[in-house]
């Protein structure tokens, strides 16, 4: 399926913005999910691009504003076209960090005694050198689905994988934190992966997020789950980053000084492309 997107965040101040450093995690790389055609991206300053720790396309810009400015708005722009494979299950490049990175904890993604006890229920804890079976990920991932109900408004971006268990419920970020958090609790690699997803009757996905779930530790193979969606990802999904948690992965992410109060509108669409 090819895709188009475009993705708009609009930034308005109160006050005049002084000073800002933005880092932008908005840039899919072709791989072997799917194939990058075309993309762009526009920023109010220069953007300088590089590759983050887990091999992620990141820019960056800096805003300086001089005395008298009155700069009050802010835009940033994300276009492109993707066409994506249908691929779910695949092995790493051999730049990637090695899959047992993936077993560190994170500040949103941490193991922890309840959700191994949980996870038991779906998955075998695996053996050395031993590949963990793709049917018990995905009765897991149902599991989670089951336990985390998809709840819009129901947490933020600080809500721990534990807090969305306790809860109940979540948006695809905690759904996919509580999967990640899981699969680490037994010894299983994991990471969390953002992204866009497509369906004409879900716009409120546009923004999406799923989990990648290490299949074969020394194989470096990898399955990707959808727990929102209770499946392995498909020609809907386009990656965008990945990383140990959203704050590894977080669309746009940085600081400011001055601004006073910060209102923020973003707007996804994703059209499929006639061929």
């Amino acid at each position: 399926m090819k895709l188009h997107i475009r993705h708009t965040t609009d930034y308005r101040y109160t006050e005049p913005l002084r000073y800002a450093l933005q880092t932008l995690r908005l840039t899919p790389a072709s791989g072997p999910a799917q194939t990058v055609d075309f993309w762009s991206l526009g920023a109010p300053q220069t953007l300088f691009a590089q590759l983050d720790a887990f091999g992620n396309a990141i820019h960056s810009y800096t805003f300086v504003g001089e005395a008298g400015d009155n700069v009050r708005w802010s835009l940033v722009n994300a276009a492109g076209q993707v066409q994506t494979l249908g691929v779910a299950e695949f092995t790493d490049a051999p730049g990637l960090p090695r899959p047992e990175l993936y077993l560190r904890e994170s500040l949103l993604a941490r193991p922890h005694p309840r959700l191994r006890d949980f996870g038991r229920r779906f998955v075998s804890p695996p053996a050395p050198g031993k590949t963990t079976e793709l049917h018990e990920l995905l009765a897991l991932c149902a599991g989670v689905s089951g336990a985390v109900s998809y709840k819009k408004n129901s947490t933020n971006v600080t809500t721990t994988a534990l807090q969305a268990f306790d809860l109940g419920a979540g948006v695809c970020q905690d759904q996919a934190h509580v999967l990640v958090a899981v699969c680490r609790s037994l010894g299983i690699p994991a990471r969390y992966v953002s992204g866009y997803f497509y369906a004409a009757n879900e716009p409120d996905l546009a923004s999406h997020a799923w989990a990648d779930v290490c299949l074969d530790v020394a194989g470096r193979r990898w399955a990707s789950l959808d727990v929102t969606h209770r499946c392995l990802t498909d020609e809907r999904h386009v990656r965008l980053a990945m990383g140990l948690d959203y704050n590894a992965c977080a669309p746009i992410k940085g600081v400011r000084h001055g601004g006073g109060e910060e209102s923020m509108t973003v707007s996804i669409t994703i059209e499929p492309v006639l061929s």
